[in-house]
């Protein structure tokens, strides 16, 4: 069961400023300019509308009481854009119209053009789908391909306790967003399990990408991670990766609260 939808929360934009007093000493004249500390305050709400395909496993039902594994799918910087059917481009939307036994629900959110990924619009179509669908929150898996697998990168890293497992696709990330997590993020950081994949010889993003992200989570006390390196592949590591068994049977292993 596939569906096209699109998740809007909307807002106003708005910008206040307030009067800002000094609370540092005052300039004199036997001295030169000293530095003031001062506050601005602003307050900013924004309209954020993302279209997404949505798949349901055949047995889905509303009315049970079971719950049923989600999986976040990220795609590339070439399915960026209005029609979301681009979205089913590569990846899991488009192998679960082939296999339509597939035991998870599959939300798959389109960029729009000359956009990245974001955190704060992905985290709220994921709580809008949470609240409507039976989801089973501790079994969220993450996953994307190159622009995707920035995006799975850099959203795992920092809000790990959503997730229970990633699986980034020839992809890279921002180290800092490792480095500084908070403690509360730190520890969920370390219980997360982690299998990175890439193609050796990628002209796109070097695999060098996906090594030093790897290495940077192992820092912050990661302990299940790996890195599969396809050798003589080059930027199309995804195909390989998403028609393989092995990997959803490994999401399906891990569940949030996993110690």
């Amino acid at each position: 069961m596939m569906k096209a939808a699109v998740l809007t929360c909307l807002g106003l934009a708005t910008l206040a400023l307030s009067g800002c007093s000094s609370t540092g000493p005052a300039t004199t004249a036997n001295r030169g300019p000293s530095q003031m500390a001062q506050t601005f305050h602003f307050k900013k709400t924004q309209k954020l509308e993302i279209g997404y395909l949505l798949s349901l496993p055949r047995n889905y039902s509303a009315k049970g009481d079971q719950k049923w594994p989600l999986m976040l799918f990220l795609h590339g910087a070439g399915e960026r854009g209005t029609n979301v059917w681009k979205v089913a481009t590569h990846g899991p939307p488009k192998n679960v119209t082939n296999n339509p036994d597939f035991p998870f629900i599959i939300v798959s959110p389109q960029c729009p053009e000359g956009q990245i990924w974001s955190s704060e619009p992905l985290l709220g179509l994921l709580d809008e789908i949470t609240r409507k669908y039976a989801v089973d929150t501790q079994r969220v898996y993450l996953t994307g391909l190159s622009m995707g697998g920035y995006g799975t990168w850099s959203l795992g890293t920092s809000h790990p306790e959503r997730f229970a497992a990633l699986a980034p696709i020839c992809g890279g990330g921002e180290l800092i967003s490792v480095l500084l997590s908070s403690r509360d993020k730190a520890q969920a950081l370390k219980s997360l399990v982690i299998w990175a994949f890439h193609g050796e010889k990628d002209p796109v993003v070097p695999v060098e990408e996906s090594q030093r992200m790897v290495d940077a989570v192992k820092r912050a006390g990661v302990k299940d991670v790996k890195l599969t390196i396809y050798p003589a592949v080059q930027h199309d590591s995804w195909t390989e990766t998403y028609k393989n068994p092995e990997l959803y049977r490994w999401l399906l292993e891990h569940h949030r609260n996993s110690p």
